[in-house]
């Protein structure tokens, strides 16, 4: 009798919350990812998008690991610009797929992170941003977008801006 690997989570699971409880997980426990490198095909626009302005997909992508300190346009530009200059655009890349690694506790795999870039740069986009879409973000609203849906799915509630005091 043969033991069957147990598949890993399907594409069309319900999305996980950014913070729900178990979806950051520690890099102790790694989990899977939600689909696999290939699998460009799940999401036609997105893989569309990443062939034709890989800068676009990949600032979205950066924003969001980068939890907003540096906006989504700034990582596109430094993508673009080390594309004209290096034409090699995953040598920054890839450091953002280790990061996004590091932080939801993904394995590294099918191997290192700079060598998916470097083979499959299309294809290492498509499934970060597909990860991320899974774990509930929706990229296009960027990391404070998020937060701030968040907030009112929590019901929290944001208090007022307070304008300067009263002149007369």
């Amino acid at each position: 009798m043969s033991s069957m690997p147990t598949p890993s989570p399907a594409y069309n699971q319900p999305p996980l919350h950014p913070y729900a409880a178990g979806s950051l997980a520690s890099p102790k426990t790694p989990t899977s990812w939600s689909s696999g490198l290939c699998d460009c095909c799940l999401d036609i626009s997105s893989c569309c998008l990443t062939c034709w302005c890989p800068c676009i997909i990949f600032g979205q992508i950066a924003d969001i690991v980068d939890k907003g300190n540096t906006s989504c346009g700034v990582h596109g530009a430094i993508y673009i610009v080390i594309s004209f200059l290096t034409g090699c655009c995953c040598l920054y890349s890839c450091f953002n797929r280790t990061k996004m690694r590091r932080q939801f506790g993904l394995p590294e795999v099918p191997t290192n992170d700079c060598c998916v870039h470097f083979c499959c740069e299309s294809c290492a986009l498509c499934q970060e941003y597909r990860e991320l879409q899974h774990r509930g973000f929706d990229l296009s609203i960027g990391w404070q977008g998020n937060m701030d849906r968040m907030m009112s799915m929590n019901g929290a509630q944001v208090p007022p801006m307070a304008h300067g005091g009263m002149s007369r």
